[in-house]
């Protein structure tokens, strides 16, 4: 077999979507078992982090904050209502709209959820000063593509 030219810009582990597609994986494996006692996915959790932070929003302005489509996020969200997390409600100046209110249930479950930063913070061996600075470099990045696409 002859050998192949080596280009190393495209050599998998040279590349920085890997490292963020790969490290967002493990992300979302360590987190798994800590929402799993929730009974919540990481999307929902998500959603969830959102609405603790800001209850009575509309789809749309979730969508947003998730930057993904809304239609994406229906089928989450009535297992989130189902699950009696959340309940969904047609706007009343315009039934266009839907906007999402926690539950007492949905609440209540953001006390159970208050151990999970410092879980992820244990689980990633670095100091809170770097990871705090992962992340502005992170949404830099992001912001820097979202004005790129």
């Amino acid at each position: 077999m002859p050998a192949l030219d080596t280009c190393s810009e495209l050599e998998l582990d040279h590349q920085l979507c890997f490292a963020l597609y790969s490290t967002s994986l493990m992300m979302t494996k360590v987190y798994k078992p800590l929402l799993k006692k929730l009974g919540l996915t990481y999307p929902q959790y998500l959603v969830m982090l959102v609405l603790w932070q800001e209850d009575g929003i509309t789809v749309g302005t979730l969508s947003k904050r998730l930057l993904t489509d809304p239609g994406s996020l229906t089928p989450l969200l009535k297992r989130l209502e189902a699950d009696q997390l959340l309940r969904r409600q047609r706007s009343v100046q315009d039934e266009r709209v839907v906007e999402l209110f926690l539950t007492d249930k949905g609440r209540s479950l953001r006390e159970q959820a208050r151990h999970i930063p410092s879980c992820m913070v244990n689980a990633s061996e670095k100091s809170m000063e770097a990871l705090t600075q992962l992340k502005e470099d992170l949404v830099q990045l992001r912001d820097s593509l979202q004005k790129a696409k």
